[in-house]
């Protein structure tokens, strides 16, 4: 009897050591923005390629330690879901809301899309630490409607935080935001540069096949020097 009992305790510890916790999962915050309403005249952006750096592009959430290295989350803490595909659609949100145009597509793009203007962005860290705050470097250029580049630019972005996990990922969430906002700015006077030329095609003129109906000339009041003279 003694030995079932033993047994029986022994299962059962072995069972309780089986049961694994929950992994918490984590997805980047896309901000509280507003889709524009559709027109014809909001610039066309095309975003991409956008490239993350190699330690980015694996689904664990590491943190950022003392000596400056690397380590996965004491929780076993995940992207939940692509982080390439969270920090591209984040982005896109952002530059729509900012830019007030719905006509943004990833590259390469649809067949037919005509981009005013083109981003080509390189993320080389985003992360951050219990002890160390969210840290984002990256580098951006924008091409014109030719390919040809208009501007060209380093950032290293900080955001402090309370330490927790889900408070990391919220301030590495607002240097994208913060991020969005530097691109905005920075497309702003390219795209409408290139929309320029758009709006006085769009202007109506006078075809050449056109009669012209000819000139009224204005009339004039009509005076006499005629004398009245009375008998």
């Amino acid at each position: 009897m003694q030995r079932l009992t033993t047994a029986l305790l022994l299962a059962c510890a072995s069972l309780a050591g089986c049961v694994t916790q929950p992994v918490p999962m984590y997805q980047l915050d896309n901000g509280a923005v507003e889709m524009p309403v559709p027109a014809d005249d909001g610039a066309a952006i095309l975003l991409g390629p956008v490239v993350l750096a190699d330690y980015l592009r694996n689904d664990a959430l590491l943190q950022r330690l003392s000596d400056g290295g690397l380590a996965p989350d004491v929780q076993q803490a995940r992207w939940a879901g692509d982080l390439q595909g969270n920090v591209n659609q984040l982005l896109l949100r952002q530059l729509a809301w900012r830019l007030k145009t719905q006509s943004l597509e990833l590259s390469p793009g649809s067949k037919g899309f005509n981009p005013d203007v083109r981003v080509e962005l390189e993320i080389t860290r985003l992360d951050s630490g219990p002890q160390h705050p969210a840290v984002l470097e990256a580098h951006w250029r924008l091409l014109d409607k030719q390919g040809k580049r208009q501007s060209s630019r380093l950032v290293r972005l900080q955001e402090q935080h309370q330490g927790s996990t889900g408070d990391q990922v919220r301030a590495q969430s607002e240097l994208l935001h913060r991020l969005s906002e530097m691109i905005a700015t920075a497309i702003e006077p390219v795209a409408v540069a290139a929309r320029a030329p758009r709006k006085r095609n769009s202007v109506k003129t006078p075809s050449k096949s056109e009669p012209v109906p000819p000139a009224i000339p204005a009339a004039e009041p009509i005076r006499t020097d005629l004398e009245v003279f009375r008998f």
